[in-house]
């Protein structure tokens, strides 16, 4: 594994372990030339999986921007960072195992979605304002509403 730090090509691993939900192995290595250490993911990918964007591209899924994007939606919210990786696992793992090589952005936004009303109310609506393109204030109205509506407990600091 190359250094992130001088590019060295060689690098130890001094420490391998599962992680919570098992899907990776965490391993922290130390570079032989700069002695820096630092840590890596492995993960088993099932397939090869290619995005359909709304405009018709075709383009490689890309774990990490899914993970950036989760991780925006939830900033500043009281989330541990285990189950944001735990929710983009089981995405991902929904994903490669739905046998199709082919899935549409549509179907990616509606799993965070449904992942990001289980964990944080206030990140699901960041997210839904960007993923559904709200234009007006009556858009985040009607989702509060939705949202309300569900038998949840009433969002707070929402008014009479």
């Amino acid at each position: 594994m190359r250094c992130p730090h001088c590019g060295a090509p060689d690098s130890q691993v001094k420490d391998s372990r599962p992680t919570e939900d098992g899907a990776a192995i965490r391993r922290r290595r130390v570079c032989g030339a700069c002695s820096q250490r630092f840590t890596t993911f492995e993960r088993v990918q099932l397939r090869e999986l290619v995005v359909a964007k709304r405009s018709g591209r075709r383009v490689p899924f890309d774990r990490d921007k899914l993970h950036r994007s989760v991780t925006i939606a939830l900033r500043k919210r009281p989330v541990d960072p285990e189950r944001i990786e735990t929710m983009v696992s089981g995405i991902v793992r929904q994903l490669e195992s739905s046998g199709d090589a082919e899935v549409t952005a549509a179907t990616i936004g509606g799993l965070v979605m449904e992942g990001l009303k289980s964990l944080d109310d206030v990140a699901y609506v960041r997210f839904a304002s960007v993923y559904k393109n709200f234009r007006e204030a009556k858009d985040f109205e009607t989702l509060l509403g939705e949202l309300a509506g569900e038998g949840d407990a009433p969002l707070s600091g929402q008014l009479p």
